[in-house]
């Protein structure tokens, strides 16, 4: 099992275009792809416009694939111009 914790820092004026793009392409990823356990975007509390995605994958393989659909390419593109920085992103081994 893989985790990975996205952090994205998105500009507060384009919150609600970037959480709308994101929307979509959970419920893509929810409806396409059995091997993506847990593909959440959350909102802090703290920090304005910082989202983190929560993300668990069954297999290597499975978050490869994930990264190579064409609807997650297509949604980076149209994220990008809401971004306030270069994602961060953190992968983590389960622990079983």
């Amino acid at each position: 099992m893989i985790g990975v914790v996205a952090t994205l820092k998105v500009q507060p004026a384009k919150a609600s275009e970037f959480e709308k793009v994101f929307l979509d392409l959970a419920a893509k990823v929810k409806a396409n792809e059995p091997g993506c356990l847990m593909y959440q975007l959350t909102k802090s509390r703290t920090e304005e416009g910082v989202y983190k995605v929560l993300e668990v994958y069954a297999s290597a393989d499975a978050l490869k694939a994930h990264g190579s659909t064409e609807y997650f390419k297509a949604a980076g593109a149209a994220m990008g111009p809401t971004m306030a920085a270069a994602p961060s992103i953190e992968y983590l081994d389960g622990v079983e």
